[in-house]
């Protein structure tokens, strides 16, 4: 069994070299003067003892100027890293060991998609932001006792701290900056630096659960997507419909999966022929080609005969869509989902450039690199444009596409300055979901054991199956999408890192599940505990203006007291850990999020943290979208109030509009 309450070791490891094996971040832009690099050096030498600086100060410049950052690669563990049942850690605390088995989670390089730079996903969300903090927030995590808080600033483990029982294991933050220093600058200097990371939400609160979390959230869009703009109907799947997107790589491959579980044919692209092989050879994408021809040929093929297939393409999303514009084929649906949260340090790499050459581009002249991204952007909507006029359904994936398209001056904006596109949160999860409550939930069986995973399948199933016999009309199908889901998932072996599974409920699912699995660890029938949370484009814990708050429209969609309150509220409700991040899929800057992660070992508090903390976590939101007056909010919390007296919610009183229309006549 690892001793992880060693922290920094007692002796100062041997340098190596990169390990070739996984692969690694694009290197950070330069942004650091003289100065601030010396003090970006002197903050990374305070986690070691004064005889060894002399030997780490050379190598730490070494890393700041070849990478843009201090990673600390010396200190990285030698000991495989992944989620071992949790009965491995030697902790005081089986809470605090199952964090410790999210945190490996989270950094297996099966799951994270840069691990040896501690990043998780979207190629800049990062768990901590140096090896060493990784190692004393496991010391601390080792030896720490249910009375004691663990507290991370931005990766940096301030402490344990004394508290109660009743508080969170951790409470974690992450880019919290003053608001007029959180522009993309402040990032890359304040990271260079040391001091602040982008935490995502899920990476950066040790949440994260491989591909399976996005494939899910994939699958109900695009079902959702295809019965809202092609009209089919809520039953049916996708047979001969043709979508084509982009990104295999900080999103997983899993709209390529996402596709083929709805029954579509999917056309993606990748620049990176690393990501784009790992995904095929992973079975995630079903096909791989580099000739547009030969791609082509096949996809016609595919939608004639109704396949349920992923077409990879080998090469820039740009070029294929104006080759498709070139050769006369529509598309039903298109969308992207490169990280464009990240547009400057790699997440979208420009037209006309392999992904080396855009590397080193990006490293040796980032000015230039951002004008090439601008142009690719402007060329890339030029080929949308095109395609919709034709027939295509567009929208935007949240990860930033159409606000950064804006800034680069593509056509992306109607004369009153609105986007000419929705994101899929405006138009598709935002009112076909989240106002009523449904939302990725997710959890983790801490055993290891596939067994525990499949009784918890089979407790969810059961639950939602119940639930959609007796439900209104408008969330039936929200119901039965997820039982199918639940069965598909185990179907195409999503499972990558922990036993863990993900869905879409509203807040008495989320309860009615947790308490069944809570009975199912008391009876015996799970072996271990079992890790709730969620991933943050959800109902009541991310404020963002062009994602999860996007159909938000009375002017509050720039307000973050949501995801603030979410947090804060979670903390005295029984989360065993909270997080509160600047950033998420849109990017640093655009977005605020809170999250939880909840313990349940069987017992009777671990029922009434269920039953105080997740009706919160969901009714908070409603109760918020409500006031906004969403209309379907408005009815789903009037109904979580007729069920449970205690909730009192202020409602919105209606307007008729033709009275204000008439006052500006």
């Amino acid at each position: 069994m690892i001793d992880y309450s060693v922290g920094i070791p007692a002796k100062l490891p041997q340098s190596r070299p990169l390990d070739d094996t996984v692969p690694h971040a694009p290197n950070r832009p330069q942004v650091l003067n003289d100065a601030e690099k010396r003090l970006a050096i002197e903050n990374s030498l305070r986690y070691f003892p004064a005889e060894w600086h002399e030997e780490l100060v050379s190598e730490f410049l070494n890393e700041l100027e070849e990478f843009g950052h201090i990673y600390m690669h010396r200190f990285r563990p030698e000991y495989d890293m992944y989620a071992r049942p949790i009965s491995e850690y030697n902790a005081n605390s089986s809470s605090a060991a199952a964090i410790m088995l999210m945190i490996q989670n989270n950094l297996d390089s099966d799951v994270a998609q840069y691990p040896h730079e501690l990043v998780t996903y979207g190629t800049n969300g990062s768990v901590f932001q140096n090896w060493a903090q990784y190692l004393l927030t496991m010391k601390y995590l080792s030896i720490m006792k249910d009375n004691q808080t663990l507290v991370i600033y931005s990766g940096h483990p301030l402490g344990l701290f004394p508290s109660s029982v009743e508080a969170p294991m951790a409470i974690i933050t992450n880019g919290m900056v003053i608001p007029n220093y959180s522009s993309q600058s402040d990032y890359e200097r304040m990271n260079a630096l040391g001091v602040s990371q982008y935490g995502q939400m899920t990476a950066g609160s040790y949440m994260y659960i491989g591909p399976q979390g996005i494939v899910h959230g994939t699958t109900i869009t695009i079902l959702n997507a295809a019965r809202k703009y092609l009209d089919l109907p809520d039953a049916s799947d996708l047979g001969g419909v043709l979508y084509v997107t982009s990104g295999l790589g900080g999103m997983s491959g899993a709209q390529a999966k996402a596709t083929v579980i709805a029954g579509a044919v999917c056309i993606i692209a990748e620049i990176d022929p690393v990501a784009a092989n790992k995904r095929h050879s992973q079975g995630w994408l079903t096909e791989l080609y580099d000739d547009l021809d030969e791609l082509t040929v096949r996809a016609k093929a595919a939608v004639e005969h109704k396949e349920a297939v992923s077409l990879g393409y080998l090469g820039n999303v740009v070029d294929l869509l104006e080759y498709l514009v070139e050769s006369d084929i529509t598309p039903d649906l298109v969308s992207d989902q490169t990280s464009l949260h990240n547009p400057w340090l790699g997440g979208y790499m420009p037209v006309g450039l392999g992904i080396k050459e855009g590397r080193k581009l990006l490293k040796d002249n980032p000015s230039e690199f951002k004008h090439e991204v601008q142009k690719s952007l402007r060329r890339h909507v030029d080929s949308i444009n095109v395609l919709c006029t034709r027939g295509t359904i567009f929208w935007d994936y949240g990860n930033a596409f159409l606000l950064e398209s804006s800034r680069a001056g593509a056509d992306v904006l109607n004369q009153d300055g609105s986007f000419k596109y929705p994101s899929y949160v405006e138009n598709i999860m935002g009112p076909m979901c989240f106002d009523y409550g449904f939302g990725p939930f997710r959890w983790i069986c801490t055993s290891g054991n596939i067994d525990d995973l499949r009784v918890t399948d089979q407790i969810a199933i059961d639950v939602l199956r119940q639930l959609a016999n007796n439900c209104v009309d408008d969330i039936k199908t929200q119901y039965e999408d997820n039982i199918c889901w639940i069965k598909e998932a185990d179907k195409h072996d999503l499972v990558v890192g922990s036993k863990a599974r993900i869905l879409y409920a509203d807040e008495t699912g989320r309860t009615n599940i947790a308490r069944a699995f809570n009975r199912a660890i008391a009876e015996g029938r799970v072996s271990a505990p079992i890790v709730l949370g969620r991933d943050h484009h959800d109902v009541g814990g991310t404020d963002s203006p062009y994602r999860e708050t996007a159909n938000i429209r009375d002017g509050s969609m720039f307000t973050a007291d949501m995801a603030v309150h979410n947090f804060v509220g979670d903390s005295f409700r029984g989360a065993t850990w909270t997080s509160l991040h600047n950033g998420g899929g849109v990017g640093w800057g655009e977005v605020i999020n809170g999250g939880f992660g909840m313990v349940l070992d069987g017992s009777g508090q671990s029922r009434a943290n269920i039953d105080s903390m997740l009706s919160w976590d969901v009714n908070n939101g409603i109760a918020r979208r409500a006031w906004g007056r969403n209309s379907r909010a408005i009815n789903t919390i009037q109904r979580a109030m007729e069920s449970e007296p205690d909730l009192q919610v202020t409602v919105p009183n209606l307007v008729e509009l033709s009275l204000l229309q008439s006052l500006f006549d």
